[in-house]
């Protein structure tokens, strides 16, 4: 009976440290995730909720905004700031998400929503301030937007399904910060004025080309 008791003893002893040894090692895998993916003022989610949150703003301005000036020039800072957020993400985040999460009808929702609010932008500036669709389209891409933006952050959406991953958002943070800093600059066409990113340039090229050409 003693030797039983011990044996039994020895066995719960044995679990006790299995059971430690993997609550350790599941604590440093959290940790090692946390190192990669925790919150910094350079990680990737970070930078682009901080997008979300700047365009949000723009839009309040621009509802606000009483001279047509005041509207123009808000439009066109709209338009180019979703055109960078834009490709970013699909230049760098989301082939980076799809990798990681293998989560392709995420990953191909937000590729589709991008479309038709790009395809919405192009309306915007071809069509100008003059038009009497103006300020509707700028409506309707605001609700677009927001409708992205709930979808992107929710419980379960594209970010906490990355925050959750392996992703190193931490190293796609700085990638997303450098390559947005390069189209900002290339944006600018030296006297002030802000132009979109080259992508839609060469489409509103090919566009006036057709026009003349027609």
């Amino acid at each position: 009976m003693a030797k039983s008791r011990n044996a039994k003893k020895g066995r719960r002893g044995v679990s006790a440290k299995t059971r430690s040894a993997q609550r350790a090692k599941s604590a440093k895998g959290r940790s090692s995730r946390r190192a990669r993916n925790g919150a910094a003022r350079d990680d990737a989610i970070t930078l682009l909720k901080a997008d979300h949150r700047e365009v949000e703003r723009m839009f309040g301005d621009f509802e606000k905004a009483r001279s047509d000036d005041r509207k123009r020039e808000l439009s066109e800072q709209i338009c180019l700031a979703l055109r960078t957020h834009t490709t970013i993400e699909e230049e760098i985040f989301y082939p980076a998400f799809l990798e990681a999460t293998e989560e392709t009808d995420i990953h191909h929702e937000a590729e589709v929503e991008h479309a038709g609010a790009k395809h919405l932008i192009d309306e915007i500036e071809s069509a100008g301030s003059e038009d009497d669709h103006f300020e509707a389209r700028v409506s309707v891409l605001q609700e677009m937007i927001k409708h992205h933006v709930k979808e992107e952050e929710q419980r379960g959406g594209m970010f906490s399904k990355a925050q959750s991953s392996e992703m190193d958002l931490r190293a796609l943070g700085q990638r997303l910060k450098e390559r947005k800093l390069e189209l900002m600059g290339e944006a600018d066409d030296g006297g002030g004025r802000r132009q979109p990113p080259p992508e839609s340039r060469s489409r509103f090229g090919s566009r006036e080309m057709r026009m003349r050409s027609s």
